[in-house]
């Protein structure tokens, strides 16, 4: 641990024992332009309601944010526009949410072939929950992700699979802050292993 050297995510750390701690007003949403009654507090996310009650959220809706869920993290637009933009800088290094939001789409995708009338295709999967925010600004912290370019794939695509695997068959709707810290755990481990050979020295 230490400034610069904690395994975890901080942020998503903070999360996970909010959610744990106090669940029920971690998982209710104001429904966006709702304002009074008891909707206006217990709008479901479009994954809770994809999971549990079968029904698709419009994509224009996810794209913009017209959803219930977490600050920050409706709106797949307004994530993707900077997400790009600090990767075009190379503040932010492409392959992790390359391979992270490629694994998501493809194996979500397969699952969608396997059986359309239960699984979500891969642009709601892609559109859908903190999927984009994860991607692009928690997964690629600098200090709790891979150093090697090798590393930075195995850990995307290793969190794209927990991400499908939580969101379909576990009992929650969704699973991007698991996967990441889960993901986390194995850094020390990549950053060991993937990291390039020396075979001499000067």
């Amino acid at each position: 641990g230490g400034l610069g050297f904690n395994i975890f995510n901080p942020a998503l750390v903070g999360r996970a024992f909010l959610v744990a701690s106090f669940p029920v007003q971690m998982t209710n949403w104001i429904a966006p332009f709702a304002y009074k009654g008891v909707e206006a507090v217990t709008s479901a996310t479009p994954l809770a309601v994809m999971k549990f009650q079968h029904q698709l959220t419009s994509y224009a809706d996810l794209l913009y944010g017209n959803v219930g869920g977490t600050i920050g993290e409706t709106s797949a637009l307004l994530i993707l526009i900077p997400g790009l933009l600090l990767t075009l800088r190379g503040i932010i290094n492409w392959r992790i949410p390359a391979s992270y939001l490629g694994t998501v789409a493809a194996v979500g995708g397969i699952f969608w072939l396997i059986d359309p009338a239960k699984y979500p295709d891969p642009l709601f999967h892609l559109l859908a929950g903190g999927l984009m925010l994860g991607a692009w600004f928690m997964a690629t912290d600098l200090v709790t992700s891979p150093l090697t370019k090798k590393g930075m794939w195995i850990f995307g695509i290793g969190a794209g699979l927990l991400v499908v695997i939580i969101r379909l068959f576990s009992g929650l709707p969704e699973g991007v802050m698991y996967s990441i810290l889960i993901m986390n755990a194995f850094v020390p481990l990549l950053n060991k292993y993937t990291r390039p050979r020396i075979f001499g020295h000067e």
